[in-house]
């Protein structure tokens, strides 16, 4: 299993790509929590807390499609770094000032998360120029969906070890220059600085004038619904059953069923269209959120709560092949950023969702929402199969031209293909 991950790991620039790419996304990862503990150091309420994690959220759904399609425009180097360093600039004024005055507080989050560089989607956009062959390509993307969990996990760790070693404001300030550093690395290394995005055509919609595209994006909404509403539901579980530890251990269970499915995923090559595959993943995604219902005993619950993250990660690999073939050409960072919004706008409706099912009818009816959400996913793509067999490009093949400097036609591509 482990041969497919080395071979990419030692393939030239690739460890460095992806290293920096984590390190530069830990202040967006470990947003929430570094928010809340120092909210509450500085004496607010946990009410002022979440309200300016909700900020930091939104703004940065806005701004990673934004900036996107600006690094599809201009290329890495001049949209990644400077918005990194914006982002970093803007989350140290807040760990500097505080929360008092309350509008500089919530101005500085909303420009932090405003300014997250889109480093995801730039580092999907990179793989074909490292990789270049297609199953390779594919492995990264398994790969990719690997280390995000990694990072989720490895994140919040390292906020609570600054705090414990020095305190909240040094944890904002430490996580703002790992994340220029991060960014730096990537943007400064030789994949990034060459690539260049594939003639485009003038279009305000972007990246969403792509039918298929705007399928997989509904689909993956009630993937992000499903995971926001798990947390809350873990959350009301735990309170029942013995606490925060219960929760962290069911969060972690969670994570390690991802980490797993995503190894055995990107460790095969897999036959048939990645569209088709998506909607047996996505069906077993959905089945294995059902047992949650039964909330069992603590043990039992913590492996089931694995089961229910096996094909997660999975999804999501499969997702970044289904965004590369439909991306129209010349907008596939701005298409990988809209992938990751749209998870992320998905997320925080689940959690808004979740909170009053779990109020009005308890634990388990939260439970429910998560396998409920997995099945319209799946019925969205079933309804849209028909437009996505029709991928808007050709393959990860014609993606490499994304990253050609001189240009060259891409195979199987005709102007009348445009979207």
């Amino acid at each position: 299993m482990a041969t497919g991950y080395l071979e990419i790991l030692r393939a030239r620039h690739a460890l460095r790509l992806l290293t920096g790419t984590l390190v530069g996304r830990l202040p967006n990862a470990t947003a929430a929590i570094a928010l809340v503990l120092f909210v509450r150091a500085e004496g607010g309420t946990y009410s002022l807390a979440g309200a300016l994690a909700a900020v930091y959220g939104v703004a940065n759904a806005v701004g990673q499609p934004v900036l996107g399609r600006l690094v599809d425009l201009h290329g890495q180097p001049r949209v990644q770094l400077p918005a990194a360093v914006l982002a970093a600039l803007a989350m140290s004024l807040f760990a500097l000032s505080g929360t008092d005055p309350l509008p500089l507080a919530y101005a500085a989050v909303a420009a932090a998360g405003l300014f997250t560089p889109p480093l995801e989607g730039g580092l999907r956009a990179l793989w074909p120029s490292v990789l270049r062959r297609e199953e390779q390509v594919h492995t990264a993307y398994a790969m990719d969906a690997i280390a995000q969990e990694i990072m989720f996990t490895v994140g919040p760790l390292l906020v609570t070890l600054c705090v414990s070693v020095w305190d909240e404001r040094a944890a904002l300030l430490v996580l703002s220059v790992l994340g220029v550093l991060g960014a730096l690395s990537v943007v400064v290394s030789p994949p990034s600085r060459a690539w260049r995005s594939a003639p485009r055509e003038a279009h305000w919609l972007g990246a969403l004038r792509s039918p298929g595209l705007l399928a997989l994006l509904a689909a993956f909404l009630f993937v992000g619904i499903a995971l926001g509403s798990i947390t809350v539901a873990a959350v009301s579980y735990a309170d029942g059953h013995g606490g925060d530890a219960v929760y962290g251990w069911l969060m972690a269970g969670l994570g390690l069923g991802a980490l797993a499915g995503g190894s055995v995923y990107g460790a095969r090559r897999w036959a048939g269209s990645p569209e088709r595959r998506l909607r047996v993943l996505t069906a077993l995604l959905a089945v294995c959120y059902l047992p949650l219902v039964l909330t069992p005993g603590v043990v039992p619950m913590v492996l089931l709560s694995v089961v229910s993250g096996v094909f997660l990660a999975p999804c999501i690999a499969c997702a970044f092949i289904i965004v590369d073939r439909h991306a129209p050409s010349g907008t596939v960072t701005e298409a990988f950023s809209w992938l990751v919004t749209t998870f992320t706008v998905g997320a925080s409706v689940g959690t808004g969702l979740a909170g009053p099912v779990v109020q009005a009818g308890g634990t388990v009816w939260g439970f429910v929402l998560p396998g409920v959400a997995g099945a319209v996913s799946l019925l969205v793509l079933v309804a849209t199969g028909g437009v996505l067999a029709a991928p808007a490009r050709g393959g990860v093949v014609a993606a490499s031209s994304e990253n050609d400097p001189n240009r060259a036609v891409e195979p199987r591509f005709s102007s009348g293909d445009r979207a």
